[in-house]
């Protein structure tokens, strides 16, 4: 079986332009059994990851879904000028409530960590960090109709973390910032790629 056959649970993140292409994504989501939850977010890619993905937006659906397959036939059919991001979670760290409800998703790289003690050693970090709702390790994919100048080189070693917090995003983003450092640490090499701002909840 190839890769590309291979189904996962994950988060896709569309970028919402108003358009045609943009605007039916939302709708045909909205409506779909495959997507859990969905949020209109703000996206802010680090200084590290943003000459990887010059033609990124601001603005984003996000999209919680349970079967990758789906989502990868929608963004082909609706392929848009600003690139939209698949975050496949082949290894979910763990998933539990917090209190609050869920106000920011980051996803990070791992720029060396390949091992499962790596991600054990992430993941422990993880869990003691008591707004965070769900960690997963897994693989990224892009859809654009433009081609990317500069070919991501760690789309294999992400890392997406959930937090639940009362706290503006400002808040949150230091919050995510210190767990970042936690990790960097223990001689692992964590960067941040995008941070979304959850505004609203669609679903």
């Amino acid at each position: 079986m190839t890769e590309q056959h291979l189904s996962y649970s994950g988060y896709v993140c569309a970028p919402y332009l108003h358009n045609h292409e943009s605007v039916k994504l939302k709708d045909i989501w909205m409506s779909s059994s495959n997507i859990e939850a969905l949020y209109f977010v703000t996206g802010t890619f680090s200084d590290e990851s943003k000459p990887y993905f010059s033609e990124s937006s601001n603005h984003y659906i996000l999209g919680k879904f349970k079967d990758s397959q789906f989502i990868v036939d929608d963004l082909i059919q609706h392929n848009q000028e600003k690139t939209s991001f698949i975050f496949n979670v082949q290894n979910e760290l763990f998933q539990r409530i917090v209190s609050g409800e869920t106000n920011f998703v980051t996803v990070y790289y791992l720029e060396y960590g390949e091992s499962h003690n790596d991600f054990q050693e992430v993941a422990d970090i993880l869990l003691k960090r008591e707004k965070i709702c769900v960690g997963g390790l897994g693989h990224m994919n892009t859809y654009c109709k433009l081609p990317q100048k500069f070919t991501f080189p760690y789309s294999n070693n992400v890392v997406i973390i959930e937090v639940a917090s009362e706290k503006g995003h400002q808040s949150v983003k230091k919050y995510c910032d210190q767990t970042k450092r936690d990790v960097n640490r223990k001689g692992l090499t964590m960067t941040n790629l995008l941070s979304l701002s959850i505004l609203e909840k669609l679903k």
